[in-house]
């Protein structure tokens, strides 16, 4: 045997233990984090849903990488004291389907879905909560449907573009052939190994809370499927929010923007800052001291602010 076919028969071999790697985690993580809701299904789409509480209705939508878990774990349980609250799996998260075929669903999509979710569940014309990324799915709603809301909550969301590249595994999972074997070889081996750490950047300069990626199953986003559909959302989402923001001016409903001071994923100045002077009606609460999760860390101001807003209304 020369050289390079030695070479081609360890690298055929690593590639399929790391495949194999990759099932069995996939595997475990599911076994380990199970559904945890119910399930609806809307426009040939099954979402997994938690719907808990009666009052005012309130849907919460997760960020990149994430779940519906990342609420059942922080502000879910006391917002149902008050509210008829939904925590939906995105599409293509946690248990919810992803969309059909190989098309890209960005913000207007998702919340259109998620309101005819809510609708179907007895619930019309909640408050949308979006974290981090689903800010998106706040304005969206906002500009779009406003006849289907009563106001919105942005919690560290996403509200402009910006500028300079994401995080170097988002150019390699968006590349033809090259992102899929990535995705299906090293994120579960090498994100087992960093997630910690990299979870612990969304609570900087607050330490993450002692057992959260388990009660927040964090680790379903390690699972292929998940990253790939994560990667197409966050290289859309810029060019998407730049033809959304130029009519935040029309936005009338209310709209409450809970942001973290020293938040350096979302940061306050690129993002709530801006619709500040757009959105007049817009109610700012900055959190000193805070990063990108204060739903986590500062749960009760949180919760008491959204019930504060939405009683005003």
């Amino acid at each position: 045997m020369s050289i390079f076919s030695g070479f081609i028969a360890v690298l055929a071999a690593l590639l399929v233990g790391l495949l194999v790697w990759t099932g069995i985690g996939q595997w475990w993580v599911e076994r380990e984090h199970p559904p945890v809701g119910q399930f609806i299904t809307v426009d040939g789409i099954t979402l997994h849903y938690v719907m808990a509480g009666d009052g005012p209705g309130l849907v919460l939508v997760h960020g990149a990488s994430s779940n519906l878990q990342e609420f059942t774990s922080s502000i879910l349980p006391e917002l149902a004291k008050t509210h008829r609250v939904i925590a939906f799996d995105r599409p293509g998260y946690g248990y919810s389907d992803a969309p059909p075929g190989d098309g890209w669903f960005d913000p207007t999509q998702v919340a259109d879905l998620l309101l005819k979710a809510a609708a179907q569940l007895g619930v019309e014309k909640p408050v949308v909560l979006g974290h981090s990324w689903a800010g998106s799915v706040v304005m969206a709603a906002m500009v779009h449907f406003p006849e289907r809301i009563r106001g919105g909550v942005m919690l560290s969301g996403v509200a402009g573009h910006w500028a300079g590249p994401l995080n170097w595994t988002y150019e390699i999972g968006d590349k033809p052939v090259i992102g899929p074997l990535f995705a299906w070889t090293m994120v579960y081996p090498l994100g087992s190994l960093v997630l910690a750490n990299n979870v612990q950047e969304v609570f900087t300069p607050d330490a993450m809370p002692e057992g959260h990626l388990d009660r927040a199953a964090v680790a379903l986003a390690l699972r292929p499927a998940t990253f790939q559909r994560n990667v197409r959302d966050m290289n859309q989402l810029n060019e998407y929010m730049q033809l959304l923001s130029p009519r935040y001016d029309e936005v009338t409903l209310p709209l409450l923007i809970i942001h973290g001071e020293d938040d350096i994923l979302v940061p306050f100045w690129n993002h709530g800052r801006r619709v500040v002077p757009v959105i007049k009606q817009a109610k700012v609460v900055l959190l000193p001291h805070t990063g990108h999760a204060p739903h986590h860390t500062q749960t009760a101001r949180v919760v008491q602010e959204i019930s504060a807003f939405d009683l005003q209304y």
